[in-house]
């Protein structure tokens, strides 16, 4: 058993105590989520997940432009703890965008009719096991992240302030940064309701 790689995963929390000092340079910090996405999986090696990485000003307008939804749709009196949270985001250095690129999806539906509903399945896995590359590798870079879900909420404002293209689909959001409180131990449920082994 690999054991330097479940040390390397066992990193991997999610840290909602961001800071804006990378142990890293932010240029290091992009190869590492790039090098991420390069490498996980995808089917038939597709490669349909697409990053937008956002630094600094870009990142705090992703989470304006979020708070601000939000708003229109969360009544005022219980506003303060969603705004709260956003601003835990916002506090970080950078965000990652994670997308999928619909027209690889569909190309592959076309190319290969007999998976055809299969696709869309089997892209939004490989956009998981993207974001967790990213995540882990992340950690092991002892960079804090959390992942968030605001889509499809914002889609549309922020297609708007970065150019995204039409057929990219947000499928999550990274805020990251340095770790400033640190993290509970994690607990897990047992292992005889989550495995079953046969031999």
């Amino acid at each position: 058993m690999n054991t330097s790689f479940i040390e390397y995963i066992r990193k991997r929390r999610s840290q909602y105590h961001l800071g804006k000092t990378l142990p890293v340079s932010k240029a290091e910090t992009e190869n590492i989520i790039k090098e991420a996405v390069r490498l996980a999986p995808s089917p038939f090696n597709s490669q349909s997940s697409r990053v937008v990485i956002l630094f600094g000003a870009q990142s705090q307008k992703l989470w304006d432009i979020t708070k601000e939804a939000l708003r229109k749709t969360v009544p005022v009196e219980k506003f303060k703890p969603t705004e709260d949270k956003i601003n835990s985001f916002a506090a970080g250095i950078g965000t990652i965008l994670f997308y999928e690129d619909m027209d690889i999806v569909k190309g592959m539906q076309e190319k290969f009719p007999l998976y055809k509903d299969k696709f869309p399945v089997w892209s939004e896995q490989s956009n998981g096991m993207a974001q967790f590359a990213v995540w882990s590798a992340l950690a092991e870079a002892n960079i804090g992240a959390s992942l968030q879900h605001y889509n499809p909420l914002i889609d549309e404002n922020v297609a708007k302030k970065w150019d995204i293209p039409a057929h990219w689909r947000l499928r999550a959001h990274m805020p990251f940064g340095s770790n400033e409180a640190s993290l509970p131990p994690k607990t897990f449920i047992d292992d005889a309701v989550r495995f079953r082994t046969y031999a």
